[in-house]
């Protein structure tokens, strides 16, 4: 496989190789840390991180076919890391707010979610977010949460229970 060759060379050292193997799945990689940042700069500064990361543990890797879970894990803690340093739970200031017409109802209904998921415990806000917005199966969120899945399924449950106490049961 491809992906098995990229790494084997990115573990001898090839730099181009290791850019190659990011560069696949980089709007992925975006994607993700977009959802835990919600800052442009703040996501591509994680993601320029994570590269660094790879390139320095890459021959730690046991499983070469596991690279990108294995790089989405790292990712995902480099984000948690900024987090935490943030003391913050989300950030709201740049959601992009469509204009009062056809779609002004939609925004506010979008705000109004936005602002009462900063509410739910980080855990909770984290799960749903990468089920939700990201649209990533149960599994994957394990595994990148480093939880299990019954934990995930739990966290995603008890979270949408309060988000439809603050909506008003109208939305969910």
């Amino acid at each position: 496989m491809e992906i098995e060759k990229l790494v084997r060379k990115a573990q001898q050292g090839d730099k181009e190789a290791l850019l190659q193997l990011v560069l696949v799945e980089k709007d992925q990689y975006y994607r993700l840390a977009y959802t835990y940042l919600r800052h442009e700069e703040d996501a591509m500064d994680t993601l320029e991180d994570m590269i660094v990361i790879l390139y320095e543990k890459i021959n730690k890797l046991k499983k070469r076919g596991s690279f990108y879970s294995w790089s989405k894990t790292i990712l995902v803690k480099r984000c948690r890391d900024i987090l935490r340093k943030r003391k913050k739970t989300m950030v709201m200031e740049e959601i992009d707010v469509p204009s009062y017409t056809q779609e002004g109802e939609h925004a506010i209904h979008h705000l109004d979610l936005q602002k009462h998921l900063g509410k739910l415990s980080i855990d909770q806000q984290e799960a749903i977010l990468l089920r939700y917005w990201l649209d990533y199966d149960y599994e994957t969120i394990a595994k990148l949460t480093k939880v299990p899945i019954g934990t995930v399924k739990s966290r995603i449950s008890f979270g949408l229970k309060k988000l439809k106490n603050y909506l008003g049961g109208e939305y969910l």
